[in-house]
């Protein structure tokens, strides 16, 4: 028997969660089963937890959490055995496939990646979903040519947890991290992650009619989207690029395609579900050496599977700071 935080479907329709105890044989088919230590809580895990699933979950019971990092118990696949470190993320884990929100997962061995050497499995989880997808953005960023050298790195949705991460990421690489915010009293937390200056978020809500104005960020890492990523763009420096990441702001774009035109910006879409294996590996490995663990430390709020219904309704009102580690033997 192991604990679980399970959602069931009420006679309403409506979904809601029980702390539970399961029996091994409950698990989903897979090929991989791993002792879950740790989990986090991201916004597609408020979706989830919420009463109609967010449009994400198609059917229940079902065991939420996105993430999870942990030891193999048993494995049918030669990759893993007993005994390894392994954290998992994507894949629709926790959405159409049960997750991480319980003391065992069983999954497919293609979704899992081994734990990278200098990251224990609560670290792992501190990075999560929002950490790893910081990640995949500096590296597309750096792909297509940002350096220290070129100049300031907006990241908007600063104290959120793509935000966080990014900018401790990018200001251990030694960029000037400007750090947009709606709330003021997070600019002492966004600077002690490495930002060199705070910028409100009513500095670039405001939409404008001019397509271009004076060049600005060298990069952007947008976890805000709508009329933030417009403007945003119209800003960029030539050659510069943004990495979209999130749409907390919404979902339409009214921009037009002149930044493209007139100064070669780059949009570039930032998947974390579905990267293929390689990437994620090089991930992992650039997050063991380019994050700096006491910059992380400083993001994390403890929780346990208990808090997790009230976290999920916190991070849907981007009420939650930072990265939220739950632990599912707590």
């Amino acid at each position: 028997m192991f604990k679980a935080l399970v959602m069931e479907q009420g006679e309403d329709g409506l979904a809601a969660a029980n702390l539970t105890e399961l029996d091994e044989t409950a698990l989903p088919e897979g090929d991989v089963t791993v002792a879950v230590e740790y989990s986090t809580v991201n916004y597609k895990d408020g979706l989830c937890l919420s009463a109609k699933g967010g449009g994400l979950v198609r059917n229940y019971p079902h065991v939420p959490g996105i993430d999870f990092a942990g030891t193999v118990e048993a494995s049918d696949d030669a990759r893993y055995k007993p005994g390894d470190k392994v954290v998992l993320t994507g894949w629709r884990v926790g959405e159409a496939h049960w997750g991480g929100y319980a003391q065992k997962a069983r999954v497919k061995a293609d979704w899992l990646v081994p734990l990278p050497g200098g990251l224990d499995a609560r670290q792992a989880m501190a990075v999560g979903t929002a950490g790893f997808t910081a990640m995949l953005s500096v590296m597309a960023l750096e792909d297509h040519g940002l350096s220290p050298d070129k100049g300031e790195v907006l990241v908007t949705g600063a104290a959120g947890g793509v935000g966080s991460v990014a900018t401790a990421i990018l200001a251990n690489l030694g960029y000037q991290v400007a750090a947009v915010t709606g709330r003021p009293d997070q600019a002492d937390y966004l600077t002690s992650l490495g930002a060199s200056r705070i910028v409100a978020r009513e500095e670039l809500n405001e939409t404008t009619k001019r397509p271009l104005e004076a060049e600005t960020w060298a990069g952007c890492v947008d976890a805000v989207g709508g009329p933030m990523l417009a403007r945003v763009l119209g800003q960029m420096k030539y050659g510069g690029s943004v990495a979209a990441v999130g749409l907390a702001g919404g979902a339409n774009l009214p921009a037009t395609v002149i930044p493209f035109l007139l100064r070669g910006v780059n949009l570039l879409g930032i998947d974390s579900v579905m990267q293929p294996y390689d990437n994620r590996l090089r991930a992992w490995t650039r997050i063991a050496s380019d994050l700096p663990m006491d910059k992380l430390e400083a993001m994390v709020n403890p929780a346990t599977l208990s808090d997790l219904p009230g976290l999920g309704a916190d991070i849907l009102k981007g009420q939650v700071k930072g990265r939220v580690v739950v632990d599912v033997n707590g």
